[in-house]
């Protein structure tokens, strides 16, 4: 039954070769890797004048310089990633920059911020598209966490169809916004230009604000950057591309980033010239489609559906990104190395479900309100944005290739407006941001010790070159064989322990519950094998593996001191259906555990499989 669902929620398996097929356009690849960043415009801008209007209306006309800085940031990182993307076209964008340049553990300190921060990306989006249906429908609201919930598993199992297929559902959403954003701006210019809409600014351009600061400019910058997040998927992603993969990816991050810059500063503009205000319950573009679109008509509607259905699905990005970045950290032996298994459908199934999960997580834990981890999301951003920029700094003074001292200061101007914002983010919202300070380290400390692991375990497994192996000749074989009751099984298990071994003993645990049973069970085995040794353990506390435990212990220092070899033969049954396993006990499987703690024996397992 489990196989025709799998089946039917993810699709049938695609063979190896046909990983190509899997591939992405650019025309895909902008839609399923760029609604992370273009969804942002739905938000970001207003967050600049949510900030403003905190000391004064007038403060308003400050969002075009702060948006115009935001610009340069983005055009600092877009030149950055691009140059990333033909210098490291493995994937994995800021870790692998990182590590090649910064050493290590700034490698693992970019990865380890994406891979929480690409978890924070699916929990916000998702909460922030369950809004805008509650909003629509405010009977939901009650319902909002398993509505978030709902959207992170269907974008799950869209994901786990393969990359290609979701890539054909999310052209949708994304095309959508694109083209009623782009409506938008048309028509608002038709009318600016036409005398429809007229200048509502409080304050003209440049007008002095008494009371306007730094500080404020600053926390203003650094709310309305939030835009840039998502941005480095693309670079991230450079192996899901179709050939010339290099050329494909770098085209799409410059498509993506023109989209967004045009959008970012349009409704900046539209909100400063019709004196837009930030408003608890309408959003700024929202209240700009009013004005825009002349009151709730057709228009408005499409805008707010495409504004939805963007939110809903940027979480997409996280889901492109996340399994790629997690694989090439598990093959630097830094996360287990389940993460580069390939599903049915030839993607990162593992990456995919364990980003699920854990911005599933997160959605429970904060109750669907995740807008307090706006400030943590941004960091997770801009620490990697920093380490990745200065390193490519490190990488063209080390190869002096082409324009280097060029795009060195590119490189610099970015890392220089990342660090900023960085410092800014943590002055400005400690409150929200230090629990950063504790997740790093521990993930840190996480990521040495699987490679710790795993170095060990090569040095232990690795033949030496040139060394001749020892292998031990033993005298005879000594087996086990773990009796419950005289069934098909034990014959079936002794038949082979005779087969394999020297010497045969089965072993037997009773307990006080069933006194009769013990001498029962004893009779019935000796009347079958009365060549093979019968033992009974008694158990007082109903314990099967300690006693177990004792016994091999002796009966294999006995064997080996006649240089004998030990095997505990472990019988069970396989039902016919899978579901049917859960109504029985799982005593083998207990067993094997306990008796692989020890290093002188080898355990095996008989199987006998029914029939109905």
């Amino acid at each position: 039954m489990w196989r025709y669902l799998k089946r039917v929620l993810i699709g049938k398996p695609l063979k190896t070769l046909d990983e190509g097929k899997t591939h992405l356009s650019k025309f895909k690849a902008l839609a399923m890797l760029s609604s992370d960043a273009i969804s942002s415009v739905a938000y970001g801008p207003e967050q600049i004048v949510t900030v403003l209007v905190t000391l004064s209306a007038m403060a308003m006309w400050y969002s075009i310089p702060i948006a115009a800085i935001v610009l340069v940031l983005l055009l600092a990182i877009t030149l950055s990633y691009q140059q990333i993307i033909h210098a490291y076209p493995s994937g994995g964008g800021a870790y692998i920059v990182a590590t090649k340049n910064w050493g290590k553990n700034g490698g693992l300190i970019a990865g380890g911020s994406l891979l929480v921060d690409y978890m924070l990306t699916v929990a916000v989006s998702t909460t922030s598209g369950t809004e805008a249906i509650t909003s629509a429908i405010p009977a939901l609201y009650k319902y909002s966490v398993p509505i978030s919930v709902i959207i992170v598993l269907l974008i799950m199992f869209m994901n786990l169809r393969g990359m290609s297929e979701s890539a054909n559902f999310l052209t949708v959403p994304v095309y959508f916004f694109v083209i009623m954003i782009f409506i938008m701006v048309i028509v608002g210019a038709v009318n600016i230009a036409t005398g429809h809409i007229t200048y509502h600014a409080p304050a003209d351009y440049g007008t002095p604000v008494v009371g306007m600061s730094f500080v404020l400019f600053v926390r203003a910058f650094s709310a309305g950057s939030s835009s840039l997040t998502g941005v480095e998927a693309v670079s991230n992603a450079v192996p899901n591309f179709n050939e010339p993969k290099e050329k494909n990816a770098s085209t799409t991050l410059a498509i993506m980033s023109a989209i967004l810059a045009f959008f970012f500063i349009a409704i900046i503009f539209f909100g400063f010239y019709l004196g837009i205000v930030p408003n608890a319950k309408v959003t700024v573009l929202s209240q700009i489609g009013t004005r825009i679109f002349g009151g709730h008509g057709l228009g408005f509607y499409l805008l707010q559906l495409s504004t939805a259905m963007i939110l809903a699905v940027a979480a997409n990005t996280g889901f492109s990104a996340f399994p790629i970045l997690a694989y090439n950290m598990a093959k630097d032996k830094f996360l287990p190395h389940a993460f580069m298994d390939r599903g049915d459908r030839l993607g990162y199934s593992n990456g995919i479900i364990s980003l699920a999960v854990g911005a599933i997580v997160l959605i429970l834990i904060f109750h669907g309100q995740t807008s307090m981890l706006i400030p943590l999301y941004a960091v997770g951003v801009f620490v990697p944005f920093t380490l990745s920029q200065s390193a490519m700094i490190i990488h063209w003074f080390r190869e002096r290739e082409g324009w280097w001292i060029g795009k060195s200061c590119i490189n610099f101007v970015g890392a220089l407006i990342s660090l900023s914002l960085v410092a800014a983010l943590f002055w400005q919202h400690f409150e929200n941001v230090w629990p950063y300070l504790i997740i790093m380290p521990c993930l840190l400390w996480m990521f040495h010790k699987i490679h710790s692991h795993y170095i060990k375990v090569g040095k232990q497994l690795r033949v030496a070159e040139k060394t001749a192996v020892q292998l031990h000749d033993y005298d005879g074989s000594t087996v086990i064989v773990l009796v419950g009751n005289v069934t098909r099984v034990t014959r079936g298990a002794i038949n082979y322990a005779r087969s394999i071994g020297d010497y045969v003993i089965a072993m037997h645990v009773s307990f006080d519950e069933n006194p009769g049973k013990e001498h029962k069970t004893a009779n019935e085995f000796k009347a079958e094998y009365p060549d093979v040794r019968f033992v009974d353990i008694h158990s007082s506390y109903r314990s099967i593996a300690t006693p177990t435990l004792r016994f091999v212990d002796v009966i294999a220092k006995r064997a080996e001191a006649r240089n004998y070899s030990t095997t505990v033969l472990v019988p069970q049954f396989i039902p016919k259906h899978p579901w049917q396993l859960i109504l029985h006990n799982q005593t083998s499987l207990r067993l094997r555990t306990v008796l692989n703690s020890r290093q002188n024996i080898v355990v095996a397992t008989y199987s006998y499989h029914l029939h109905e």
